[in-house]
């Protein structure tokens, strides 16, 4: 990698860390900083960095983050969450999400047409998960009812991992012919087989801290070291499987969750040490700092030269999978929640395409697929207007949505939207 790129990249990392508070409220975002910088340092600029000078660059870091958030989010997740507010994530995850997959099939069928069918469900998968971190104004904003917080950030923790098998199938059909597996042995190995190995590093990653708790021989700063070698031993273990290593990570992340949460039994057990949000801090931590990364890395070799070669096919598909291909989907589970027009569009704009949607564009990309490229391109094209646009009116329309539901509640204390209390917020 060019010394001028590391500069470049640790200059903005400082930047941004000194003025993040500041810029949190403004229409720049931090994946759109590191995206326009990187766009800035890449062939379109000064030409700092390209995927020919550091071909194993974007995949690793790309991969690296996706791993660890992975981790992170699933084990995040609480069974009571989705219970107590069921009606908006688990609506939003089990008819949204396929919905949204099936109409971007649709859609990329006359929009797309270099595409084979199966390349054509793989731009519907790929673009079908949501990333928080591109709108995280409409996701933290205090003015946003805890419900719709709540909702939309336990539906973009899981919906990346739930989309794993429909990309994972897609892909195998898609190179089925072409020197791939078969979409039968992609189902035992990376599915059946990853899924195992990263429920048992999981649970055995939890026992052991716990374990160790128990009788208090471990410092706070190794448990989290500890923590985050977890998705590394269970990605590492799923590789060697030939499987799928996110799948592995998601899994044990889940895992790692439920076992960590089981009640205190040894004497130097605290509430506290159950808590997998407190566990996996430094994970995540990391998790966001090489995904901040990526979008630098993404702005410079990936849609730089996207932008080079674009057609307009590509911005229309974008344009939809963004408003229609993911609002329908929304309307569509929402029907029967009572909650107003008004919520149902704040939580149908609110699907930003991020992290994962990178990452699974690469992955197929580096499949050599005959559509490859054109693939590539709308997913950089979807990523990078998403960037643009949900992190630019996150401040704006948080705010304005939060004013609408404090006129609401005062005229009408019943509202739906109102239905968990300011301190029942999830993660």
């Amino acid at each position: 990698m060019n010394g001028w790129a590391v500069v470049a990249a640790g200059c903005v990392v400082i930047g941004y860390g000194m003025f993040s508070r500041r810029l949190s409220t403004t229409v720049l975002s931090g994946p759109l900083v590191f995206m326009l910088v990187g766009v800035a340092i890449g062939p379109l600029g000064l030409g700092m960095l390209s995927r020919a000078q550091d071909p194993e660059l974007t995949r690793t870091l790309l991969e690296s983050a996706l791993v660890l958030l992975l981790f992170a989010d699933a084990a995040g997740i609480r069974v009571r969450d989705l219970r107590r507010e069921g009606f908006l994530p688990l609506r939003l995850l089990v008819v949204g999400l396929p919905a949204t997959m099936a109409l971007g099939w649709l859609a990329a069928w006359p929009l797309l047409p270099g595409l084979g069918v199966w390349e054509l469900a793989l731009v519907a998968v790929i673009l079908a998960p949501t990333d928080a971190a591109l709108g995280q104004q409409a996701f933290s904003n205090k003015r946003v009812p805890p419900l719709i917080r709540g909702g939309l950030s336990v539906e973009s923790g899981l919906n990346d991992g739930l989309a794993l098998p429909f990309f994972v199938l897609a892909l195998a059909a898609a190179g089925e012919g072409h020197g791939h597996p078969g979409v039968a042995e992609t189902f035992l190995r990376a599915l059946l087989l990853s899924g195992a190995i990263g429920i048992a590093a999981g649970w055995a990653g939890a026992s052991l801290l716990r374990w160790s708790l128990a009788r208090g021989w471990s410092t706070s700063d190794w448990r989290q070291l500890l923590v985050l070698a977890v998705p590394a031993v269970a990605y590492a273990l799923c590789l060697m499987g030939e499987g799928s290593g996110f799948i592995g990570s998601w899994a044990a992340g889940l895992a790692f969750g439920v076992q960590l949460r089981r009640a205190p039994t040894g004497p130097n057990l605290r509430p506290e040490d159950s808590d997998p949000v407190r566990s996996t801090t430094f994970t995540e931590r990391l998790g966001l700092l090489l995904a901040s990364l990526s979008f630098l890395v993404f702005g410079a070799v990936i849609l730089g030269p996207t932008l080079q070669h674009l057609t307009w096919r590509m911005v229309v598909y974008a344009l939809l999978a963004l408003t229609v291909i993911r609002m329908l989907p929304v309307v569509l589970a929402l029907i029967g929640t009572g909650l107003r027009v008004t919520s149902v569009a704040y939580i149908g704009w609110f699907g930003p395409r991020g992290l994962a949607s990178l990452v699974f564009g690469l992955l197929a990309f580096e499949e050599h697929l005959p559509g490859g490229t054109l693939l590539s391109g709308v997913v950089a094209v979807t990523v990078g207007l998403s960037v643009v646009l949900h992190g630019a009116s996150a401040p704006f329309l948080g705010n304005r949505y939060g004013s609408w539901f404090t006129r609401t509640l005062r005229e009408q204390p019943n509202l739906r939207e109102n239905a968990l209390a300011p301190d029942e917020t999830p993660r």
